[in-house]
């Protein structure tokens, strides 16, 4: 009986599809196999009609209820009072120059603070989180200066203050704190990056018809009609329309924009000269079953697979295809004894999973649009397997490096201006999957993890040929990777259920050294999945870890701790104070360590 749950199971988990996709306005598009729609009614049946099952498991449950047997860095600032801010810290970003939205912004003589608000429930009235702006410079003359009564991701551009709601963005002026903009959302908030004052935010929505209105501009609706609305001419699975909309961070002018079908499985990266929309996708399970069963045919009987390789001519649904194909299942079930059902199962069982292995790179697929900064898309690709998170990209020299685990292993593809597979380097890191990623020039660090951390070194110098030229194994793993210089690279992640720190030597890329781990009696850190809430200083050689307790580290010669606060979530430094931002706003001298400044932010 379990073993037949268990088969059923594996089945229906194989039939979940999904699906990210993009694309932008003109015609000529269709080179690329995408077009907008042509009609309302067009967009219904596309999007109705390639919903993707949701309902699997309910099947999985009639089935097994029913009658059947038992089965289956920074600018220069001058300012007041013969001081001058020589340098600051800025957001702890993936690409420099490509600005991401955090809770917290600095430009040297002001501090943005700004809590988010994650409502679980709508009972209760929901609570109003606001964000603060404080003078912090010099120190001991810190003030609160104004209060905003919004709270979200904040981006700081010239003298504008940009927020970022899950359903809002406002621009704010910083002289007086009044609003400049305010643009609603008609979905949620994706992501945003911002570059050269250009803001590019991406939503998500569901619609049911088009033309769609994605946002609000000062309370008019911004209309995108059926025509600037992409698919792929293919159908494909839909859960959601994306927008992406480029915006003027000076004056909120929406400039250009985007829409286009997906899911919610999208990663995005920016380089300075475009943006990477990605998303995964699976071999729908009808084909997936029936490529398995045409290639097994020995383990079923034949009008079985007559019956398959019909369901796969016919001219209906995704869905459609899976009603037919599960109702095969339950008459094939119906026709055997209990002794005949065992031997099934198992055989079943091994072989579907050894052809999933084997199918692996064919099944599960990664799709890229590349969209230049004009938003016009100028390539799109697709490669085998599935992308951890942003840092699983990056654009070098013209071309795109990326990492994706696949199956049991994990694969790097290099990528053309035009996104064709120019090298790659195949199945490393067996019966594991990538848990870091950091891509540093000719470099890839890549950690792989299931019990140990094999940490990769990988030589892009040739494109077509990429290959490991150096590998560590050490307990635990990294998921977020730092370069200090060109000689050593910080990883923070966990073991044993606490936070480890580690300090690797890769100045020999064939002989990596662990030079240093540090383990923190925490459970989490928030740098683990967010990288923006770390931040190092490299003039004195430490950095700033988040956890219940905002920690300070040094790293030369070795990892030690020298500083800790009782909360911090955020760090920030101008000229040579460090800024730890927790419940209380603690100011420490760099130089001697000692607490120069102490304010309670709740009480300003």
């Amino acid at each position: 009986m379990r073993k037949t749950k268990f088969v059923i199971v594996f089945i229906a988990i194989v039939m979940l599809a999904t699906l990210v996709q993009i694309s932008v306005r003109k015609s000529e598009v269709e080179d690329l196999n995408i077009k907008g729609f042509s009609s309302p009614q067009e967009f219904r049946d596309y999007v109705i009609g390639n919903y993707p099952e949701v309902t699997i498991s309910e099947r999985v449950q009639t089935l097994l209820s029913s009658n059947l047997p038992e089965q289956f860095s920074s600018p220069k600032l001058e300012i007041g009072g013969g001081s001058e801010i020589e340098r600051f810290s800025t957001t702890n970003v993936q690409v420099p120059g490509v600005d991401e939205p955090d809770i917290v912004k600095t430009d040297g003589e002001k501090l943005y603070i700004s809590r988010k608000a994650y409502p679980i429930a709508k009972i209760l009235p929901p609570l109003h989180f606001k964000t603060i702006v404080l003078k912090i410079f010099p120190p001991n003359e810190i003030e609160k200066l104004a209060e905003i009564n919004v709270s979200g991701d904040l981006l700081l551009y010239s003298d504008v203050l940009i927020l970022l709601t899950s359903d809002h963005l406002k621009g704010f002026d910083t002289k007086s704190f009044g609003e400049i903009y305010s643009i609603e959302l008609n979905g949620s908030l994706v992501t945003a990056r911002m570059y050269k004052g250009k803001i590019y935010v991406i939503t998500s929505q569901y619609f049911e018809t088009c033309p769609i209105i994605p946002l609000k501009v000062d309370g008019k609706d911004f209309v995108v009609e059926c025509g600037r609305i992409y698919h792929p001419i293919k159908p494909i699975p839909v859960e959601t329309i994306y927008t992406v909309a480029k915006i003027n961070a000076k004056t909120g002018e929406v400039e250009k924009i985007i829409s286009f079908v997906g899911n919610h499985n999208s990663v995005v990266y920016m380089s300075e000269n475009a943006v990477y929309v990605t998303y995964y996708s699976r071999m729908p399970y009808s084909e997936v079953f029936i490529k398995f069963v045409t290639e097994n045919g020995d383990l079923f009987p034949s009008w079985f697979v007559e019956r398959l390789n019909k369901i796969a001519t016919y001219d209906i649904s995704e869905q459609a295809k899976h009603i037919e194909i599960w109702d095969s299942i339950r008459k094939l079930m119906l026709t055997m004894k209990p002794e005949e059902r065992v031997v099934f199962e198992n055989e079943l069982y091994n072989r579907l999973n050894n052809f999933m292995e084997k199918k692996a790179r064919e099944i599960e697929r990664t799709k890229i649009w590349k969209i230049s900064s004009e938003m016009e898309i100028v390539a799109n690709g697709e490669i085998p397997g599935r992308l951890l998170n942003q840092f699983s990209m990056d654009e070098y020299k013209d071309f795109l490096r990326i990492a994706v685990s696949v199956g049991n292993s994990n694969d790097i593809y290099i990528l053309d201006s035009n996104l064709k597979t120019v090298g790659s380097l195949k199945g490393f890191g067996e019966m594991e999957r990538i848990f870091g990623v950091r891509f540093i020039g000719e470099r890839g660090y890549v950690v792989t993890f299931r019990q140990i951390d094999p940490f990769f070194i990988i030589d892009l110098s040739d494109p077509k040929k990429p290959e490991i030229v150096g590998e560590l194994k050490i307990p635990g793993y990294s998921s977020y990777l730092h370069p200090i210089g060109e000689k050593l690279v910080l990883g923070i992640g966990m073991e044993n259920s606490s936070v480890k720190i580690s300090l690797f030597d890769v100045s020999n890329p064939k002989k990596p050294e662990e030079l240093s781990k540090f383990v923190l009696k925490e459970h989490w850190s928030e740098v683990i999945n967010n990288h923006r809430a770390f931040l190092i200083d490299e003039k004195h050689k430490v950095f700033f870890l988040p956890a219940s307790r905002g920690y300070v580290f040094s790293y030369e010669p070795e990892l030690k701790l020298i500083k800790a606060t009782e909360t911090g979530f955020r760090a920030i430094f101008i000229n040579d104070y460090l800024y730890i931002i927790g419940k209380k706003l603690v100011v420490f001298d760099e130089n001697t360590w000692e607490k120069v400044a102490e304010v309670d932010i709740s009480l300003l």
